[in-house]
C-alpha cells in the first residue's frame, strides 16, 4: 500500500491510501476540484478511489466530500451521529453508516475504525490494512487505549502533532480555545506525538508523518526537531520522519 496526505491542518484534510489497483480517501475537507489537482500532482486519477471514510464532522475534514462524492459516485462511510450531526452528501445513497468499532472490507483493503477522544459526535480514527498497517490519527486529546492498539501495531502512522506547548501558551488564541486545544478532547501537542511513538511504536515501523500542525502555534522544524530528538531514546525505533502540508501533497509514501 501507499499513502499521501493530500492535505493536513486546520484549513483542510485528506488523506489518500491505495493498493495496487484501488483507493481510498480519509477525509476530504478541501474542494473537489483541489482533491484532483493534487492527486494529478502524483499521478493518480480520482477514478481509482472507491471510498470516502469520515473522521468526523468538523468542516475542516468534510468540506469537499458532497461534490466529490457524487461526481464520481464514489460511497461514505461514515458513524451515524457523524451522519445526524453534518452535511455529508445531497445523495443519500452514497451514505452507508457503521460502527465507532467496524470494519470495513472494501477494494481489498480492511478499513478498521476506532473511536477517540475528541470534541465531536462520534469522532473515529481508521487503520487501513491488507496485511501491512497504514494508521492516520489525528484530531485526538489523548492518548487513550485505543490510540496505543494501533500506533502499536502500525507500519506507517501519519499521527498528529498540533502545537508546540510553548508557542500556544505565549500566542494569540484566546484563553478558552487555548484551554480545548489542551484539554483532553483537543489536540496531542508535538511533546505527546513524540511520546505516543516513543512509549508505544513497534520496531517495524517505517515511517510517522506528523499532521494537523498549527499555522499559528507550530513550525514544521518545531515539530521535526522535537519527534525526532525524543526517537534518539530508543535504538529499535528508527522510522522516516515527514511533516504533512496544507497547501500541497507529501509525496507517495510505501510499505
Amino acid at each position: 500500500m501507499k499513502l499521501s496526505v493530500l492535505a493536513s491542518g486546520s484549513s483542510g484534510n485528506c488523506y489518500y491510501i491505495e493498493n495496487k489497483s484501488s483507493a481510498v480517501l480519509v477525509d476530504a475537507g478541501i474542494s473537489c476540484k483541489q482533491i484532483r489537482e493534487r492527486l494529478a500532482d502524483l499521478g493518480k486519477s480520482s477514478e481509482k478511489i472507491k471510498g470516502i471514510f469520515v473522521t468526523h464532522e468538523h468542516t475542516d475534514h468534510i468540506r469537499g466530500i458532497d461534490v466529490f462524492a457524487r461526481t464520481h459516485n464514489v460511497p461514505i462511510f461514515a458513524t451515524q451521529d457523524t451522519i445526524n450531526h453534518s452535511f455529508l452528501c445531497s445523495n443519500n445513497s452514497l451514505i452507508n453508516p457503521i460502527k465507532n468499532n467496524g470494519l470495513v472490507k472494501l477494494a481489498g483493503m480492511e478499513i478498521q475504525a476506532f473511536s477517540k477522544s475528541h470534541d465531536a459526535s462520534d469522532p473515529v480514527s481508521f487503520t487501513i490494512s491488507n496485511g501491512k498497517k497504514i494508521s492516520i490519527i489525528t484530531d485526538i486529546g489523548q492518548v487513550c487505549p485505543r490510540v496505543i492498539e494501533h500506533v502499536s501495531s502500525s507500519d506507517l502512522l501519519c499521527l498528529e502533532s498540533n502545537h508546540d506547548e510553548l508557542m500556544l501558551d505565549q500566542g494569540p488564541y484566546p484563553y478558552y480555545l487555548k484551554k480545548r486545544i489542551k484539554s483532553d478532547k483537543g489536540h496531542l501537542s508535538n511533546i505527546q506525538a513524540g511520546l505516543c511513538c516513543l512509549e508505544h511504536a513497534n520496531p517495524h515501523l517505517k515511517h510517522v508523518i506528523l499532521a494537523h500542525l498549527s499555522k499559528t502555534n507550530n513550525t514544521p522544524a518545531l515539530a521535526f526537531q522535537t519527534f525526532t530528538n525524543l526517537m534518539k531514546e530508543r535504538s529499535d525505533l528508527k522510522p522516516k520522519v515527514h511533516i504533512s502540508n496544507r497547501e500541497f501533497a507529501t509525496d507517495l509514501f510505501k510499505i
